[in-house]
């Protein structure tokens, strides 16, 4: 009878393990052609406005861009740097990604470091004032009054200060070092006559390279694209950051066409004008796409091990 029974089971075995490969085959090839097709709504109009930024002016406004550049052209590009405030606003741009995010990933830090301690008195409490201001905020006029109470209206810190903390990174913070570093380390260090700084410096952040990665990553971003503090809290132009100086260029349309002579036998206005949008927005994303390769290896690894072992 066994011998009976084994080539049925081993039969249903097979033709079991060929139903399960056809089933992954089908689902993986329909995944992959959902895929494809996000990828390629998403892709288009990225490359369409790379395309869009090296094409003659005329070729933008009549819509003979589709994929390619058409009539190849630096001419965007030459105009948009030579036009002042441009600079201006990527040096200020570049101060607040800098020294902002140096301060908001040192801010965090010091902020969920103690909040991972078992020991810390309170800690519960400083929790949810912490996690307070992510349900309930004062609103835009008493944000306002604030920073003008505190002398920052028209400074650079006004930029800064307000948004160095964000609640949400702390809370990925948190569940990184409560995942990544246990409690025996700290332990250890004691019996070693570490301190509380000592053993933050020397061992925690060695530990949480990937995650202070990240959060310099999404901290630099956000100071990169920042805009709407600056028209709340800043009216002198010399302090602008670049996404107001293109808001001036891309909306009001407020660039200097005397500069532009040269070009008016090209294209008109209004060609030049549009040409114009796709270049400043290929200078405002360079940058930070260029940041993203070098904390690529931690992004995925400082996001998602709070959420495998937290």
């Amino acid at each position: 009878m066994t011998t009976l029974r084994l080539p049925r089971q081993e039969r249903r075995k097979s033709l079991s393990e060929i139903q399960d490969t056809r089933g992954d085959r089908v689902f993986m090839a329909i995944n992959l052609i959902f895929l494809l097709a996000i990828l390629i709504i998403i892709l288009y109009p990225l490359i369409y406005t790379l395309s869009a930024s090296f094409s003659a002016p005329s070729a933008v406004i009549t819509g003979k861009v589709t994929l390619f550049p058409v009539d190849f052209t630096l001419v965007g590009y030459q105009k948009i740097f030579e036009y002042p405030t441009l600079i201006k606003g990527m040096l200020n741009s570049l101060f607040y990604t800098v020294v902002g995010s140096s301060i908001s990933v040192v801010l965090t830090l010091l902020a969920a470091y103690p909040l991972t301690r078992k020991d810390l008195p309170g800690r519960r409490f400083l929790t949810i004032l912490f996690f307070f201001p992510m349900l309930f905020s004062g609103g835009l006029i008493p944000f306002y009054l604030v920073v003008r109470d505190l002398g920052m209206v028209n400074t650079r810190w006004a930029l800064i200060i307000p948004t160095a903390l964000s609640v949400w990174n702390l809370i990925i913070t948190i569940s990184f070092l409560r995942a990544s570093i246990p409690d025996e380390l700290w332990e250890a260090a004691q019996l070693d006559g570490c301190s509380d700084i000592g053993y933050l410096l020397r061992i925690v952040l060695p530990l949480a390279k990937s995650i202070l990665a990240v959060l310099f990553l999404v901290y630099a971003v956000a100071q990169w694209n920042q805009y709407f503090l600056s028209l709340v809290t800043q009216t002198n132009p010399d302090l602008a950051p670049l996404q107001i100086v293109l808001r001036n260029i891309l909306i009001l349309n407020k660039i200097d066409l005397g500069m532009l002579a040269d070009v008016q036998r090209m294209a008109d206005q209004q060609a030049l004008q549009e040409q114009l949008k796709f270049s400043s927005i290929v200078v405002a994303s360079v940058p930070v796409l260029m940041l993203y390769p070098f904390v690529q290896r931690y992004f995925v690894q400082g996001l998602t091990i709070g959420a495998i072992k937290g």
